[in-house]
């Protein structure tokens, strides 16, 4: 019998959330992904708003390979309101063939969440993506500031994706410790 009620509370919502990180239809995560050449930082352009990352400005995440075949996924972000920054480390796996970019990813586990790319520079400077469902999406680029080329071709991507692209938040990346 479980007596801790966070424990009662993960296996109440564990079918609810974190089971299903298949891309949301539509969404057709890259084909031929090479993680060694997206590991690194990228600097977060652009986002639709949730909670988790409400207010942060200077938004970075890197990704790198861990030993057991596992994707470190550290994102960071500077909290203008509190004066601090806020780091959040966690896990992704492939959720098939590694060079397919769908991932889950896993901050507090056991709960899991859908990590797709959808659509990625040639070059690996900038990358769209996409969430669990079209709710969550991200504008990243290599470079704190975006390639002037670059913002009209990921505005495109989202929209054609399906995402409320007029909703984005366009991050402020102009902190020099960072």
């Amino acid at each position: 019998m479980l007596k801790n009620p966070l424990a009662l509370f993960a296996l109440a919502v564990l079918p609810l959330t974190g089971c299903d990180t298949a891309p949301p239809p539509g969404i057709v995560p890259v084909q031929g992904f090479q993680l060694e050449r997206y590991q690194g930082r990228w600097y977060e352009i652009a986002r639709l708003d949730h909670r988790f990352e409400r207010g942060l400005q200077a938004v970075s995440a890197d990704y790198s390979r861990n030993a057991d075949g596992s994707v470190r996924v550290v994102n960071r972000g500077y909290d203008a309101a509190a004066a601090s920054w806020r780091q959040a480390v966690g896990k992704a796996w492939f959720n098939g063939p590694a060079d397919i970019a769908s991932l889950k990813v896993s901050f507090f586990r056991p709960f899991y969440g859908g990590y797709h790319v959808a659509a990625l520079d040639p070059g690996y400077r900038w990358a769209v993506v996409v969430g669990p469902d079209k709710d969550y999406l991200w504008l990243l680029s290599r470079d704190k500031q975006a390639a002037p080329a670059a913002k009209p071709a990921l505005l495109a991507v989202a929209a054609g994706l399906g995402v409320p692209a007029d909703k984005l938040i366009w991050v402020r990346q102009d902190r020099g410790d960072n």
